[in-house]
């Protein structure tokens, strides 16, 4: 899925000398032919290379040259997948300074993902970061001011929106979006993810309540691994593969898979611009250190669509997606007669750029971008919010804050700990 989707090399020769005037950079191979010399290839830089941000060192058309890691014990294991010597810092800060880097790769727990993304683009660096986009939606709105500002490329690492199978509907999304713009199911709609429809929330990504504290390994910088974060005593359980299961880092499963499961939908939905006007859940009072579970959460949107997050499963026959005028059933079973027949008559969604080469290159937009990865992250964010709170929240999705409600409000900029700031 990491493969370069570049195409028609050739092509670019015929574009005329006004349009190219427009390229930030135009790299050899537009104008001749072969391979693209290591001079052409993009540069990386990766923050954190504890999991994520090892498995994607490798990305077709690009090369890493720095990394960095708050954990030396991560950093010198990673730096030996790179077979070339490459730069290695402990302050991320070092890296996106380099001017040798196009391309900041962001692999770090989520709540520094607003901060590094940010000032990646002051320093006029390309994005490239992982999911969920940010911890907060005050955080995802400054992300989308800085990238604008400085003209910068940016792509969330979630796919599914342009390409592989989608979870349990075995299809990728496009016949799925075809099916809504078609109307087929009629309007509005009701989305159930749930794992009768295909999905997992992970539910496993749950804190401990009572965690003794614990000596700081030597590897581990832990002041620098809670940034912005409020103190709290050192714990493996805070750290590492286990941090999800805390509000200060993330938000338990629905953070962990929410941008996988509802970016798509927001795309298929044609919801990109807007967000849902409501949320409700149902859930045991949640820890405010340590995320549980819910058994649902339901977001509304003005015009009577819905996304029903299901914990609970208890309907094995719920639709996925259902309209008044049919639904649509996991592995992509519908009861709308001859319904591929039908779709192979209507038109395709709009093409998008699903290189994140190609995007920098020649500055196109990506398809998962920080505009419309902000808005699914949105979902994620008002939910664990209402979660927090235990109640219902209505959301003005213009201002992109809560609706005379400033217990809510405070949850969209939560104060960082000293010296950080967005």
């Amino acid at each position: 899925m990491y493969a370069s989707h570049l195409k028609g090399r050739r092509s670019f020769i015929k574009l005329t000398a006004a349009t190219a005037a427009g390229f930030m950079i135009v790299p050899r191979h537009v104008l001749g032919r072969g391979h693209i010399p290591p001079s052409d290839q993009l540069t990386k830089g990766i923050i954190g290379v504890g999991g994520m941000g090892r498995d994607h060192i490798p990305y077709a058309g690009t090369r890493v040259v720095a990394m960095c890691d708050v954990d030396s014990k991560h950093l010198s294991e990673a730096a030996n997948m790179v077979p070339e010597k490459i730069k290695l810092f402990h302050d991320y800060k070092e890296l996106i300074a380099l001017p040798e880097v196009d391309i900041v790769h962001i692999a770090t727990p989520p709540h520094w993902h607003g901060i590094m993304a940010i000032e990646a683009a002051r320093a006029g660096k390309d994005i490239w970061c992982e999911k969920p986009m940010t911890r907060t939606i005050g955080e995802g709105k400054r992300v989308v001011e800085a990238v604008k500002q400085n003209g910068r490329m940016f792509r969330l690492n979630t796919w599914f929106r342009f390409e592989d199978r989608f979870y349990g509907m075995n299809t990728s999304v496009r016949p799925i979006k075809k099916l809504v713009d078609a109307g087929l199911l009629g309007w509005p709609l009701t989305v159930t993810v749930s794992k009768h429809t295909g999905f997992d929330w992970k539910f496993y990504w749950v804190g401990k309540t009572q965690l003794e504290p614990q000596p700081v390994p030597q590897e581990l910088d832990y002041e620098r691994w809670l940034g912005p974060a409020p103190f709290k005593p050192y714990h493996p359980h805070r750290v590492h593969g286990t941090f999800r299961g805390y509000w200060d880092y993330d938000g338990g499963g629905l953070g962990d898979m929410g941008q996988h499961y509802l970016d798509p939908i927001q795309y298929f939905l044609g919801k990109d611009h807007t967000s849902p006007v409501k949320v409700e859940v149902d859930a045991e009072q949640q820890h405010p250190d340590a995320c549980g579970t819910f058994r649902k959460i339901t977001y509304t949107y003005d015009d009577g669509c819905k996304i029903i997050l299901d914990g609970e499963a208890k309907d094995p026959d719920v639709a996925y997606i259902e309209g008044p005028n049919g639904k649509l059933f996991k592995g992509f079973k519908s009861t709308i007669p001859n319904l591929e027949d039908k779709l192979a008559m209507m038109p395709d969604p709009e093409p998008q750029v699903t290189s994140f080469v190609e995007s920098v290159k020649y500055r196109k937009v990506f398809a998962l971008n920080e505009m419309n990865g902000h808005r699914s992250c949105t979902i994620i964010n008002m939910g664990k919010i209402a979660l927090q709170l235990g109640r219902t929240l209505n959301f003005d999705p213009v201002r992109q804050e809560f609706i005379n409600d400033a217990e809510a409000n405070r949850y969209v900029y939560p104060p960082m700990r000293t010296p950080w700031t967005i």
